[in-house]
């Protein structure tokens, strides 16, 4: 499973690709009302708002296929006994592969939403639902919305930081939790001694590196508006700004052969496998990992998580992030969609499954580790609205910066690597900032 947003991250289209099939969304109710709390709604190909029919999720938990899916098909179709639910799983990069099926034309009815896609387009393929009733508040309701109407709702929050094998840190000899960058440094040189690989970065697979294009900046800056900045420079990546000094992190590991011995070869499901044995000492990403590793074989007293300390100042500092967002395609079974969206914030339970802060503010979280993260009294840095602007940039100028990141850590003159981006970045933000 990936973060998003959070990670987490992704090889970006054309938006004007988008929008080519904009056109045949037309006569569509984009929504519609609520008589009862989201049992109720109108809108899509369901104009009545019935909930029965056929729904398909686009989901990119491809481990939860034919396992926890077929429970949550089963109850929720017992709730819902006119709904007929399927789910549909995408490998590898999710983002790239749903946005070619909405260039497409057709799409399934609910989908996660990552950061690719400017707010200002969702009207065009997604149904409003602000609708939707819950218990309580929820969190980043404002993050994936336009003109007031929201179209995008949390999976569940996150943040990031280091996961690590408790029994691999005894073995190497670290007694101390690292607060500082040295520090850490100096806990991964005592892993490697001791046989076991410090950090497993999962380079190949790429997406994990989305934790050090997206949140260790956050961490490094004190703020998680870098991203929407960049719309104001011409070179928004420089080696003494927020992304040059994350990137020289993972990079140093790298030379330092603090990563897996060949990380052109790196392998996702097996990493998770590889911790919770030990092999490998640390994960750098977000606390939706720690019941995978878990699940992998560890005993969750075995599994800790600490702060990511990116400076050597001392101070505890973390993103707080949404994870995908759940969207519903307005030509779809929108009263469904939202019934489904609902059930799965409020009754599945897949926010203690997934390991994440939940998405209903009053609603606190069961993960353990996420007690240990909170005695380092970090100070939580939540993530802004995006930009529509950078956003329009970023797919202009076709920059999938986890992308960057690989050829900036293998690169031995990773200036010439920003010169490289910054160039094209310049170039398509003429064509947007006028």
């Amino acid at each position: 499973m990936k973060r998003v947003l959070s990670y987490t991250i992704v090889s970006l289209l054309l938006v004007s690709s988008l929008a080519a099939c904009g056109n045949n969304n037309t006569g569509t109710n984009n929504g519609g009302t609520t008589n009862t709390p989201a049992d109720n709604t109108t809108g899509g190909n369901n104009a009545a708002g019935e909930i029965k029919g056929d729904i398909t999720f686009l989901t990119n938990r491809t481990d939860m296929i034919d396992k926890q899916y077929k429970d949550y098909e089963t109850k929720f179709e017992a709730k819902y006994p006119g709904v007929d639910l399927k789910f549909e799983s995408i490998a590898g990069d999710y983002e790239k592969t749903e946005k070619i099926r909405i260039s497409s034309g057709s799409f399934p009815d609910v989908v996660l939403l990552g950061p690719g896609i400017a707010n200002s387009e969702y009207p065009k393929y997604f149904a409003p639902l602000d609708d939707i009733q819950f218990s309580g508040d929820i969190y980043f309701k404002d993050l994936k919305a336009f003109e007031g109407k929201m179209y995008g709702i949390s999976s569940g929050g996150s943040t990031v930081g280091v996961v690590y094998n408790k029994k691999a840190f005894e073995k190497a000899g670290i007694t101390a939790i690292p607060k500082t960058l040295d520090e850490f440094y100096a806990a991964a040189e005592k892993l490697k001694a001791a046989g076991i690989i410090p950090l497993a970065s999962n380079f190949k697979d790429k997406w994990p590196l989305g934790a050090w294009t997206q949140d260790i900046p956050t961490i490094i800056s004190g703020a998680s508006d870098h991203q929407n900045k960049r719309a104001e420079s011409d070179t928004p990546y420089t080696m003494d700004n927020a992304y040059g000094k994350s990137w020289s992190i993972i990079r140093d590991m790298y030379t330092k052969g603090l990563l897996e011995k060949d990380v052109n070869s790196t392998n996702w499901e097996q990493s998770k496998i590889d911790v919770a044995q030990g092999k490998f000492g640390m994960y750098v990403l977000g606390n939706w990992v720690i019941n995978q590793v878990i699940d992998s074989g560890a005993k969750s007293e075995d599994v800790g998580f600490f702060p990511f300390p990116a400076d050597n100042s001392g101070a505890a500092k973390a993103p707080l992030n949404p994870d995908w967002f759940y969207g519903v395609n307005k030509n779809g079974n929108v009263a469904a969609a939202k019934a489904f969206i609902k059930w799965m914030i409020e009754e599945s339970g897949y926010d203690d499954f997934a390991g994440f802060i939940p998405t209903l503010k009053d609603k606190k979280p069961k993960l353990a580790q996420l007690t240990e993260f909170d005695t380092y009294k970090p100070k939580y840095i939540e993530l802004v609205a995006p930009n529509s602007v950078a956003t329009e940039i970023n797919n202009k100028a076709q920059i999938d910066q986890d992308a960057v990141l690989q050829e900036f850590v293998l690169s031995k003159d990773p200036q010439k690597v920003l010169d490289k981006v910054n160039a094209a970045w310049a170039k398509a933000r003429k064509t947007i900032v006028k």
